[in-house]
Order: structure tokens, then sequence, then C-alpha cells
């Protein structure tokens, strides 16, 4: 079995797979990290997903090698009847597709078992966002008198101003960042890089923070990430979680709140000042433009609320 780069702990599911569907699991995960370079949440996620499987059909006399469509259809069934989400029941059929596809080119099944099975209808939920407003009082929690402050400010505002994901914030290095030139160097999904312009507010924080607050914290110690702790390591995503969530609490917002929604409003509040959607899909990093057009709904939304209130006859 191949090492992969990281543990093998126990995912969020608490189910494992029979002995039979485990080295055959292993493989995959192998093959989709030697193929895809995949990240590691990912990896767990199909792990979790082919466990589950693995413990409905091992009730069933059966394992994944031998699995018939009605067992597929059975499983799924029973996640709708746990009011598991058409979100996740989709995730769940979108992993055994690429699974049985897997053991199709290894000549391990004859047939793809599910080849047949059409996937659950999923609505398009409008992402979560903050006002302008909101996210201007977001931005002013932090106490930028302190170290601890001033780089969260920093933080804060970078992700506003360039809608990074939260895993693309928190992995920054040094040699990404060009304040002089105004922009940040960002490794995306599937390891595509692309240029993000910073902003003047950005500018100034980042400035600071590296200047100031960011070398008192190092204290002499060495590390290329931008974003450090006051033991000079790379803050983390769940580090950076609880941080928003504090500072949302403190600057009054009630909506709910994580890194994700930064992105969003990054996203609808440039649509809603006149961005262009493709403009929007190459800054956020989306390889398809389909995912970026949920923002146009959240736009959209925004202009029916605006033209009701203010039309004579809205």
């Amino acid at each position: 079995m191949l090492q992969r780069g990281f543990s093998e702990q126990p995912v969020h599911s608490l189910m494992t797979a029979s002995n039979k569907d485990e080295e055959i699991i292993e493989r995959f995960l192998d093959a989709l990290w030697l193929e895809h370079g995949l990240s590691e949440n990912t990896l767990k996620a199909y792990r979790a997903d082919l466990c589950a499987l693995s413990h409905h059909l091992d009730k069933q006399s059966t394992h994944l090698a031998t699995v018939r469509p009605q067992h597929l259809h059975s499983f799924l069934h029973a996640l709708f009847q746990k009011n598991v989400s058409a979100r996740t029941v989709a995730r769940c059929l979108s992993t055994f597709r690429r699974f049985y596809r897997y053991l199709l080119r290894q000549n391990e099944i004859a047939a793809d078992p599910s080849a047949e099975i059409s996937a659950p209808k999923l609505g398009r939920p409008l992402p979560s966002s903050l006002t302008e407003q909101e996210v201007s009082d977001l931005l002013t929690a932090p106490d930028t008198g302190s170290d601890l402050g001033l780089r969260d400010r920093a933080m804060l505002e970078t992700l506003y101003a360039t809608g990074l994901r939260v895993s693309e914030l928190v992995n920054l290095r040094t040699n990404e960042l060009d304040i002089n030139s105004g922009v940040v160097r960002v490794m995306g999904k599937g390891g595509k890089e692309r240029l993000v312009p910073l902003g003047e507010s950005a500018i100034e924080y980042l400035w600071r923070y590296m200047k100031q607050a960011r070398t008192d914290l190092l204290r002499g110690r060495q590390s290329d990430a931008v974003f450090i702790t006051k033991r000079a390591q790379p803050m983390t995503r769940q580090a950076f979680w609880q941080m928003i969530k504090r500072y949302g609490l403190a600057a009054g917002i009630r909506a709910p709140l994580s890194p994700h929604t930064l992105r969003h409003a990054f996203a609808t509040h440039l649509l809603n000042h006149g961005a262009d959607l493709r403009s929007v899909q190459m800054l956020l990093g989306h390889s398809d433009l389909s995912t970026t057009q949920i923002y146009t709904h959240v736009a959209q939304e925004r202009l029916k609320k605006l033209h009701e209130q203010h039309h004579p006859r809205g």
C-alpha cells in the first residue's frame, strides 16, 4: 500500500469496510492519489462513502466487487430514509461511479453497476453572503494595535479582496505574495495557478503586517508562511474558522459565518458593482463557468428586492 502523505485516521463516518473490501478501497485511493493528486480531505470523503456502502453490503452477504444495481439502489434509498440531503446522496453516487469505472478499467468487474442509476435532482441553493456594511463591520473588528489583531485584519482584508479559498489563504507563502505589484499568486485546485489583484486596503494591511507584526511574531524564527501564529507556525483552517466566527460575534453579525462567506461576498459584491461573470470566474479559480453562475442568482435576488423597495410600482 502506498503512503499517501496522511495518517489513516477514522473519517466522519464510524463505519469500516469489510475485510474483503478494505484492500480494494485502498488500491482505488492509491490510484486516485497517483493519477490526480487529490487532497487528503477528498480522499477521506471517498473512503467514507465506500466504507459506508461496504458496511451496508456486508449485511446482505455481498461486497463491493460483486455489487449489482439493486444493491446500490438499496443503499441510496436507505440514505434518503435517514433524511440525508440530495446533495450528499449525489456525492455518494459520484464516488461509486468513479470507483466502478476504476474496477472496470482493471478488468475486475464485467459491467458498471452504477451506470444506469440516475442522480437525484439538486436545487440551486443560494450561497449565504453578507451586505457590504456587514463586511465593513467584520473587517474593522480586529484590534490592529496588537500583532495578532493586525495579522487578523490583514487576513480578513486579503480574503475579501481576493475571494481566495480558506485553504489557499492559510497556505499562502511569502514568495507568492507581491505587495509592491499588488498581486498574489495562488496555486488552486488541480495545481492551477492564477494571479489575483489585492486592492488598496488589503495592500495597506498586508504591508503593515509583514513589516511589523509578522516580524514580532517570528522572534527570529524562520517560516515561509505569510500568516503565522505566535508560535511562528502557519495558521490552520480550523484556527481561522474560529477567528472569523469570533469577530463576527464582536461585530454583531447574526448571519452564519465561515471563511467561505467572505468568498461569497467577494463574488456577489463584484457582480453587484458590474463585474462580468467570466472575470469573476477567473478570480475565484473556477474551472467551469457554470460553477460561478450561481452568483448571478444572488445578484438577481438583490436587484429584485431593490426594485420592490424603490420602484413606484414595485
